[in-house]
């Protein structure tokens, strides 16, 4: 008889049974207003919106000239200045709603922020700032100071116009320039702009009637109130909530990293959940130095950037230097459609092949709730039934772990929600929760419309405003390039490599590539630079034809991926990306302007 023991056999996976417990699942959560269910922060509830973080500070308006004007202070305008100052354009001006740049990473200071996409990928231009990260997922103290170095080592804060909010942007024609105009009474002008206002940026609070009403303390996570709570965003204990009632609404990943921290510091903490999140693990460790001076030869993050493409974005890689949630789903998928026998590798049999991976995925993580739980009802409600894709994937080692302590009670409202808030508490499945405190873990607007969320609409030639060139969906080249609106760049995701497991990477690659045409049009004395209507409809017409995306499914349960499951308009089939994928689409980016022809674009 053998001495070793027999690996425990896995069950059968019955697909229709966990099929139909999805869209039941589903189903319990669709409403009706989709969107509309969450609230703006205006009116009496835009003090949810200050800014708790850096002091206001008063300045006379500007009403100069830059070569360049950036919009968006975090990732985007960042690495686009970067690389425009490394072409010798120094003149660059960064306009930014906070107090200093981050974008996201200045507002997210709530306690556990951290990257959910490993930091050697994540962080951006960290060969060219020479740091090195602490740690393989950083938190948000580190993120926001690679921000804050990258503006100090490249002199974007010389122009920058900080808490200052740009209210009109429209096209001198005569004069071939941008006229920007702000709430601070600002009026300039710049040759060119760019555009890099994300969907991470602007705070929604859950249409729960009462809100207003509370009598007792409340924040969004993006503006964490540490004056009430103690602590600090690196990692303080929360000391102040130590005789407090704490309720949390919301579930997603901001939840999922603070929660712990509420746990380990209040009387009492109600997490609020209408939808679990699937929570993986983390595995986050220190990065070792020395064997990270080995790896960070020249060149190295780039190569690291192509290799996570490679492995989570159905690419080829041989080796994965990440090896974190995002590429294991992703080589899982591919070890399957790797079997099928060459002559069964259809579309019909590589979806299966996709859909038996992501099976087994999410039977591991929920697998994963009931060995961490010890309460056997609290472990069935954690459980997130749907495919990984469908909402944003978590990764963490503390969270589930916080239910198991005796403070802490998941309220759990079957797909429902909040019912109301009152003047003391939380109402759900008909019980007010008397709590001090109400934190709402609430997320972004991301699903709104671009110039609801960047708070104008960009007027081009001869007065057409963006919000008509994008009325029946969104046109461009490379999402970068919209006709009609010449010296204008777009730094985004959509419609170039799409890029959502790793965003950064998307806008490192657009602002390289807007450094190199606007050089190129400086050194050609081309005053204008614009897409060809011709070439916007024909990258257009090649976008459409890019198979569906695979977080799609019908069966998801409702979230920003999918619209809060409400049919999509026929404009969002716009929202797509290079056919032949992320990897391909950054190959043939390098090859479009390194040719110096610039395919598309004219100057003149």
């Amino acid at each position: 008889m053998s001495d070793v023991a027999e690996a425990p056999q896995k069950r059968p996976i019955d697909k229709q049974a966990l099929l139909k417990k999805y869209i039941a699942e589903r189903d319990k959560r669709l409403r009706a207003d989709g969107n509309s269910q969450y609230l703006q922060l205006k009116g009496q509830l835009a003090h949810y919106a200050e800014d708790p973080y850096t002091p206001f500070v008063e300045r006379a308006p500007v009403t100069d000239h830059v070569t360049f004007a950036f919009i968006g202070g975090g990732f985007a305008g960042l690495v686009t200045g970067a690389r425009l100052v490394e072409a010798g354009i120094k003149d660059v001006r960064i306009v930014e709603k906070g107090g200093d740049f981050g974008g996201t990473w200045y507002w997210n200071r709530y306690p556990g922020a951290q990257c959910d996409t490993a930091s050697m990928v994540y962080m951006p231009l960290l060969e060219e700032t020479g740091h090195a990260p602490s740690e393989k997922y950083a938190h948000a103290p580190e993120i926001l100071e690679q921000c804050q170095r990258i503006g100090r080592q490249f002199g974007l804060y010389d122009k920058a116009l900080l808490h200052t909010e740009v209210t009109d942007v429209s096209w001198d024609e005569a004069a071939s320039r941008w006229v920007i105009a702000t709430n601070r009474g600002d009026r300039f002008t710049a040759s060119f702009i760019g555009l890099g206002t994300g969907p991470l940026h602007v705070p929604k609070l859950p249409g729960i009637p009462g809100i207003e009403d509370f009598r007792g303390h409340s924040f969004h996570t993006s503006r964490w109130d540490y004056d009430y709570t103690g602590g600090d965003p690196k990692g303080a204990p929360l000391t102040k909530l130590a005789d407090k009632r704490v309720a949390i609404i919301g579930t997603g990943a901001t939840a999922v990293q603070c929660v712990p921290h509420l746990a380990a510091a209040a009387k009492a903490l109600y997490v609020f959940q209408r939808t679990p999140s699937s929570v993986d693990v983390r595995a986050n460790a220190p990065i070792d130095r020395e064997w990270f001076e080995g790896v960070a030869t020249p060149g190295w993050q780039q190569r690291w950037l192509e290799n996570f493409t490679a492995n989570q974005a159905g690419g080829t890689a041989e080796e994965d230097l990440v090896k974190d949630g995002w590429t294991d789903l992703s080589r899982r998928i591919r070890s399957r459609i790797g079997h099928l026998p060459l002559e069964q590798r259809n579309l019909a049999n590589m979806l299966a092949a996709y859909e038996d991976a992501d099976f087994e995925k999410m039977e591991e993580i929920r697998a994963r709730v009931d060995e961490i739980i010890g309460d056997a009802e609290t472990a069935q409600r954690l459980k997130a039934w749907y495919r990984q894709l469908c909402k944003r994937p978590c990764f963490h080692d503390e969270y589930l772990q916080a239910f198991n302590r005796p403070n802490v009670s998941l309220v759990d409202t079957d797909g429902k929600g909040v019912e109301r808030i009152t003047e003391t508490g939380v109402v759900a499945g008909g019980r007010e929760y008397e709590v001090d405190c109400i934190i709402y873990a609430s997320g972004f607007e991301v699903g709104t419309e671009y110039k609801r969320r960047a708070g104008f609409d960009l007027t081009g030639r001869d007065g057409f405003k963006l919000s008509e060139a994008w009325a029946q969906g969104m046109r461009t080249k490379h999402g970068v390039h919209v006709h009609g609106f010449p010296n204008a760049f777009f730094v985004q995701p959509t419609q170039g490599a799409n890029l959502i497991s790793n965003v950064p990477h998307n806008l490192t690659e657009a602002g390289r590539t807007i450094a190199m045409i606007i050089r190129h049009a400086l050194d050609a004395g081309a005053k204008e630079v614009e897409v060809t209507k011709d070439a916007q409809d024909a990258w257009v017409e090649l976008l459409l034809h890019a198979p569906a995306r695979l977080m799609g499914s019908p069966d998801c349960t409702p979230g920003y991926y999918n619209n809060e499951g409400q049919p999509q308009h026929e404009i969002a089939r716009y929202n797509v990306g290079y056919p032949a994928g992320p990897q391909a689409y950054f190959k043939y980016l390098e090859d479009w302007r390194s040719s110096g022809a610039f395919e598309g674009l004219e100057f003149r």
